[in-house]
């Protein structure tokens, strides 16, 4: 009688030697840039919460990134789409980016050794994220047409979030992919992540031109 045993899925590829899996894959690297991404949206969460909590407690409150009638965390802060699950969004933000952080560091610890529904739950994290601070954008550039620089420091937290997990998942077959999109994920992640940030510039060069003729 004999038993045959089969490892844990960890959601790597084994098969892949560490040359072929570019350092942000890997992970100490994938570790990392969870890290360095959950502390700036950390940081620009309690910043914005403490700037709620101010206008809470006083109306006139003029917060810290008040700089003029096109950039305002606080003019912001008033529109319905800043509540949009019936709650100020911060707090999203405020348990989310801990949460990250936490994930970041456990990954660290057990060097990646988690099961495929662990990176599985950081891939609908990164994809909810995504779309939430991409309709958040819209929403201020195209709707309300007020900036909120603290809200800018949080998309910019979030794109290479969602790149890097999603690049680093097609990689290591968590999202089932060709070997063509798994060579697109190794070398070309990092252009997405560019093109992302530029389209957010551009949006918002053409939609503020006042306001930077103001500031000029």
């Amino acid at each position: 009688m004999s038993a045959t045993l089969t490892a844990p899925d960890h959601g790597d590829i084994a098969e892949e030697t560490p040359g072929r899996v570019p350092a942000f894959a890997r992970p100490a690297g994938f570790s990392l840039w969870l890290l360095i991404t959950g502390a700036v949206g950390a940081l620009a969460s309690f910043l914005l919460l403490y700037e709620r909590v101010q206008l809470w407690n006083d109306p006139e409150h003029i917060t810290a990134c008040d700089v003029n009638p096109w950039v305002s965390c606080g003019e912001v802060m008033q529109s319905w789409q800043a509540s949009t699950f019936g709650f100020p969004n911060i707090f999203v933000g405020v348990v989310a980016f801990p949460v990250l952080i936490f994930a970041a560091v456990a990954l660290w610890a057990v060097r990646g050794q988690m099961p495929r529904w662990y990176y599985a739950g950081l891939q609908a994290g990164a994809l909810f994220a995504f779309g939430f601070i991409t309709w958040l954008w819209y929403s201020a550039v195209y709707s309300i047409g007020v900036l909120c620089p603290y809200c800018m420091i949080v998309w910019a937290a979030v794109i290479p979030f969602f790149v890097v997990t999603t690049a680093r998942n097609v990689i290591h077959g968590v999202i089932p992919s060709s070997e063509g999109m798994k060579k697109v994920a190794r070398d070309w992640w990092w252009v997405a992540v560019i093109v992302l940030y530029l389209l957010v510039f551009a949006s918002i060069l053409l939609n503020f031109t006042e306001a930077f003729t103001y500031a000029f």
